[in-house]
Parts: structure tokens; C-alpha cells; sequence
């Protein structure tokens, strides 16, 4: 779950799984899988790091993908 800001500064949770898109038109629009929108205060790079927050809290997302692998050869 992710806290999203509508326009109007009132704060909500959105389930960052069911997220399908997230645009700037040019204020956010985050759309969900079922077709739902919310457009939301915060920038497309902040809710992108949110998902990615989230993604990693419930280990969807590993560490090594989202910073690298500063071991690779």
C-alpha cells in the first residue's frame, strides 16, 4: 500500500498492486487494472519510488534490481 495525496491535499491509501499506469497529463494519473483513476499531488518519480518502497517491503522487488549489483563483473 502506498500514501497518495489527492489535488486537494486530502491523503489516501491505494493498493500499489493493482496499479497499471501512472502518467503525467500534466498532473498525476495513476490508473489501476480496473480502469479506476486517481490523480494524485505527487510527481510520477515520487509515486514511482512509493511503488518501489512497497514492492520491496513484501519482497516483490529485490534489493540487486532496483540499485544493481555493484559485484557483477
Amino acid at each position: 500500500m502506498i500514501k497518495v495525496s489527492r489535488l486537494n491535499g486530502k491523503g489516501f491509501i491505494l493498493n500499489a498492486l493493482y496499479i497499471e499506469t501512472v502518467e503525467s497529463f500534466p498532473d498525476t494519473t495513476i490508473t489501476l487494472t480496473n480502469g479506476k483513476k486517481y490523480v494524485v499531488k505527487e510527481s510520477e518519480d515520487t509515486v514511482l519510488q512509493l511503488i518501489i518502497k512497497f514492492y520491496q517491503s513484501v519482497n516483490l522487488l529485490g534489493q540487486q534490481l532496483v540499485e544493481g549489483n555493484e559485484n557483477e563483473e
